[in-house]
């Protein structure tokens, strides 16, 4: 086995560092942000695939789903199984990736819907807390032997080490790859009101997911947008699509407001190239197929 570089702490480099870890690697990872400073920090992360290419997102975010479902039983791990629904503005909407879902989980049709939809497919999902999640990730790396440390890269390492490059939207920089580009995703957290079923709107970036101590409002998805600061029209925007969906939200406490963002990539970008390996590009998806790509950095590695 051989050392590896992980260039990024958020949940993709994480779970890639735990693999190659668990594979018997000596693995560091560096970030200039560390992991509850990144995006993935941000992220509502209700398990929801929908990045491409879609062969491949199916089949890891199905093994990122399986690992999810494992860690349920611990109860640091902020993991959970939540019942939801994608809702549907026209009769008869559909998933590209049912396949993704193992059998027993959905989805069905949903017959109680908001006003305004027209169809909705209810299913069982892992809802992920980043914080905690994030926190027991970064724990996991060091039990195993890793090592975390804060670094502010110009370019990604060079030597004899293996490197991989999970650095999100740093790989505009590090990568050279000009075709990545930010996503702005603003969200509002307001207090647990007694909600314990996700909806995700599947035309608009609306969508509820309710946490142990709050609920997730969301979203926009403002493509080359670099601004991280809260706007005010927007968080009322995202407010008023939530009380739509679920009105027991109408005057809930606000809690915070923040903004993340997502690497945007046409397509996720997982391969090696001589002693890089690249897995970055995933959109606001990295969670839901994070598992499923640390697989495949594992067996390139091992390649």
């Amino acid at each position: 086995m051989r050392r590896v570089i992980v260039v990024g702490a958020g949940v993709v480099g994480l779970s890639c560092a735990v693999r190659l870890l668990e594979a018997g690697h000596r693995v560091d990872v560096v970030a200039r942000d560390l992991s509850l400073e990144t995006t993935s920090s941000v992220a509502a992360a209700v398990w929801s695939p929908y990045s491409q290419p879609q062969e491949h997102v199916v089949r890891w975010a199905r093994a990122a789903y399986d690992a999810f479902a494992a860690l349920c039983d611990d109860e640091a791990t902020g993991v959970v199984m939540r019942t939801g629904t994608e809702l549907f503005r026209h009769d008869g909407g559909d998933l590209w990736w049912r396949e993704a879902l193992p059998p027993g989980a959905g989805p069905d049709r949903e017959t109680s819907l908001p006003p305004g939809y027209a169809s909705g497919l209810t299913m069982r999902t892992p809802v992920i807390e980043m914080p905690v999640y994030l926190r027991w990730l970064a724990a996991r790396v060091e039990e195993l032997g890793g090592s975390i440390t804060r670094m502010n890269l110009s370019a990604l390492p060079t030597g004899d080490a293996l490197v991989v490059n999970a650095s999100g939207i740093g790989a505009r920089l590090l990568g050279g790859d000009r075709t990545v580009a930010p996503v702005r995703g603003q969200v509002v957290l307001v207090e647990q009101v007694g909600i314990d079923h996700w909806w995700i709107d599947a035309e608009t970036p609306a969508y509820v997911v309710p946490r142990s101590r709050d609920v997730v409002l969301g979203g926009t998805a403002d493509a080359g947008d670099w601004s991280r600061t809260p706007d005010a029209a927007t968080a009322e925007a995202i407010l008023a699509s939530a009380a739509e969906i679920e009105p027991r939200l109408v005057g809930a406490r606000i809690l915070r407001h923040k903004v993340g963002l997502r690497p945007g990539r046409p397509t996720v970008r997982l391969e090696r190239d001589g002693g890089v390996i690249h897995c970055y590009g995933h959109g606001g998806c990295g969670v839901t197929v994070s598992w499923g790509c640390a697989d495949d950095v594992v067996d390139l590695a091992r390649d």
